[in-house]
């Protein structure tokens, strides 16, 4: 598919984003850094089909407005403002880490958590790697996105990485550098998040994924109650693009999962 821009509804508190399905379960989907709702875009049509979608641009990103967010806790409550009810709240990358924000500052709010490509205890060399690109953003220029698009797809040109590196490069710097810097210092949930979820949770990444590793998918679906882990083996760190087919599969069962009585409304 083509990840062309789409039209964004006012979500209020500064934030915006794109919503669509007239009715059902509500989904809440957030990206990664430097990146836009549109990183969902297979995902809205497929959902919004039986859900009512919500892709929110995270603060600093597309076209909501940044308020100096400085922390993982200050994103996730700016997007708790606009979680209206129960939701299957999914999170990419950094989203993900909001995601799982938001099921412990609001957890009647988050009827499911998906968190895919994330991150739970990196290495020592890790650390050291996201800390030194954090480091070299000046909030001035966003920088050259090309060793990302490597890291995320390798060389091969596609659509998808395409359509990130437009987005890289003209993501708003200073709310790009923010988001980063925030990335860069957090190091996944807290055990005791986990232990303490009280919904279905997914842990969903790519058996090529370096960073987000299936190791630790692994680990954090085994401390949640109701956790699963689930890794796409040819996949990498953009798989809710490059395997949109899988990822929404996963997303689609959790939405039953949490929401029961929708699927006995279609049986």
């Amino acid at each position: 598919m083509t990840w062309t821009t789409r039209p964004r509804s006012d979500l209020g508190s500064g934030l915006a984003g794109i919503v669509a399905g007239p009715r059902g379960p509500r989904v809440l989907l957030i990206h990664g850094v430097g990146l836009r709702a549109e990183a969902w875009g297979a995902q809205i049509d497929a959902l919004a089909r039986s859900c009512r979608v919500v892709a929110v641009d995270m603060p600093g990103h597309g076209d909501s407005g940044h308020r100096a967010e400085a922390s993982l806790a200050d994103y996730a409550a700016r997007i708790a403002e606009v979680l209206d009810g129960p939701s299957l709240v999914a999170g990419h990358s950094m989203g993900a880490m909001i995601a799982a924000e938001l099921a412990r500052i609001v957890p009647g709010k988050v009827a499911a958590l998906a968190c895919l490509n994330a991150i739970h205890r990196r290495s020592p060399e890790a650390r050291q790697a996201v800390a030194a690109r954090a480091a070299q953003l000046d909030g001035r220029t966003t920088g050259d996105p090309e060793p990302t698009l490597r890291r995320w797809f390798g060389e091969e040109e596609t659509p998808a990485r395409a359509a990130c590196r437009d987005w890289l490069t003209h993501a708003d710097p200073e709310g790009y550098r923010a988001a980063y810097r925030v990335f860069a210092a957090e190091d996944g949930p807290e055990d005791e998040t986990l232990r303490g979820l009280a919904c279905p949770a997914l842990f969903i990444t790519g058996g090529r994924e370096p960073n987000s590793t299936p190791a630790m998918s692994r680990a954090m679906a085994a401390l949640a109650p109701q956790g699963r882990a689930v890794v796409l083996p040819e996949a990498a760190h953009m798989m809710p693009m490059t395997h949109a087919e899988a990822v929404t599969a996963e997303l689609a069962r959790l939405v039953d999962a949490a929401f029961p009585e929708t699927l006995a409304d279609r049986s």
